[in-house]
């Protein structure tokens, strides 16, 4: 079992700090983060919580999974790898007629 807990269902007043002062009993940690919106900064719900020891997650799973913090219950679990994105894609396609005119001619091609 890894170190880091995934940890859902926040509270929107849970802070990193009230994140991490619910889960010191269950071993050191090494970072409790609470995951904010980029443009608003406004809590998006979930967090993490990674400890130092291997052995602190297992026992803060069963025991705080479904119980209540800052008046919500939280689900916690395992984090798992976050799965690797595209690249991005690129711009759409851009649509339209560039040139202008088009060919005459009309008519559907046949295909054979």
């Amino acid at each position: 079992m890894g170190k880091k807990l995934f940890v859902g269902s926040l509270a929107w007043a849970t802070d990193s700090s009230g994140l991490r002062a619910a889960f010191e009993r269950f071993g050191d940690i090494e970072e409790a983060q609470v995951i904010s919106d980029r443009e608003t900064g406004r809590s998006r719900g979930f967090g993490f919580v990674t400890f130092t020891e291997d052995g602190s997650t297992q026992t803060a799973i069963s025991e705080m999974n479904g119980s209540e913090l800052d008046g919500r219950p939280i689900v916690v679990n395992e984090a798992r790898d976050q799965a690797p994105r595209g690249g991005g894609g690129g711009g759409g396609g851009g649509g339209g007629y560039r040139g202008g005119g088009g060919g005459g001619g009309g008519g559907r091609r046949e295909r054979w």
